[in-house]
Parts: C-alpha cells; structure tokens; sequence
C-alpha cells in the first residue's frame, strides 16, 4: 500500500470533484447514511467548496484512487440549512468553521487517517486566527432496520478529540436513502469543539 496525500484550497478543490463525489457516494452508502447519490447532486452541492477560497480538502490516494478525504469551511460559507441551527441558537457563524465529510473506504480504516483529517482540518481553521469553535454535524438513526448487528457509532472517537455533542443543535437534511428515488428528511446532530 503507497499512499499519497493531497491538499486543495478554494477554488482549486473543482479539480478533483470527481474523484471526491465518487467516494462521497461509496462511503455515504454504508450505515448510518444509506445514501443513494448521484453524481449530478454531489457536484452541485461540492460548488459550495470550491466557491469559498478558506475551504480546505485533505485527500489520500492509493495510486490515481481517492481513497479517503475530508473537508472543511467557514460555517458563514456553507448552505442555509447547515448555518440555520446556529443562526436560531443566536451563535456567531463568522467564528465558527464547519468540517464536512471525513470519509475513507473501509480497507484502509485503522491506519490512523482518521486522526489524521482531524489534525489537518483544525490545523487549517487555526491558521486564520478568528475561528473559536470548529464543528461537524452527524446523522441520527434511531432503532432503524438497515443498523447492522456489529456496528459502533464514532462518539467515542470524537469525544477522545475534545467534541462534545450538542442535541439542541440540530439540523435537517434530505437525500434518498438506498433503493429509493425520492429525498426524505434525517436528522443531524452537531458536535463542537471551542479553539485551545
């Protein structure tokens, strides 16, 4: 296994967009996502990124393969419903940077990647000097039938990198989940962290 390592700002991340929405579909198929993409809808909403000059894109390649990424951006630059639960608690977006997918095929989990697209997002957020809180949001799937029998939810990953959970933040998002061809609403929690 040679893996390479790749970062992107702004504008530039439209560069590997493909790459990125391919694994964005992959990886978001497995629970708790069970999302059916597209590549049309992935691309759409990956503009966001590519439209903020802060965002940030961390990728691994195995080869010319993505085979994980992770992605970061000012809250004041992301979507409506992404900004609208922090808008309502009466929260500064403009000091808040938002992480967005952490994602990596399973055969290269444990390799201490993950640990990896955390450092490299708040590295980024840090270097600008203004941003108090970083934050990521996560699906919430309660009793659903698709949970497989052997699966652990990342809490206590995110809890050992200092993120709390905050049940009042939440957020609603919409895609199809696998086999379906019509949107329906989850919800999602956000996880914060306050700057060190």
């Amino acid at each position: 296994m040679s893996l390479s390592f790749l970062t992107k700002q702004g504008h530039a991340i439209e560069s590997v967009f493909d790459d990125l929405a391919k694994l964005r579909i992959a990886v978001f198929r497995d629970f708790p996502y069970l999302y059916e993409g597209s590549l049309d809808y992935e691309k759409e909403y990956l503009k966001t990124y590519a439209n903020s000059e802060r965002a940030f894109l961390f990728a691994v390649y195995d080869g010319d393969k993505m085979v994980g990424a992770t992605t970061c951006i000012p809250l004041s630059d992301e979507t409506a419903e992404v900004q609208a639960p922090f808008k309502d608690a009466g929260l500064d977006i403009d000091s808040i940077f938002y992480f967005g997918e952490s994602i990596l095929l399973s055969e290269y989990r444990g390799l201490g990647l993950g640990h990896r697209f955390f450092d490299e997002r708040e590295k980024h957020a840090a270097s600008f000097g203004t941003y108090k809180t970083t934050c990521f949001c996560s699906v919430e799937r309660i009793n659903h039938p698709a949970q497989p029998s052997d699966y652990r939810p990342n809490d206590a990953f995110w809890i050992k990198r200092k993120y709390h959970k905050v049940p009042e933040l939440k957020a609603t998002m919409e895609w199809p989940d696998i086999g379906e061809t019509e949107s329906t609403p989850k919800t999602m929690i956000f996880w914060m962290k306050e700057s060190e």
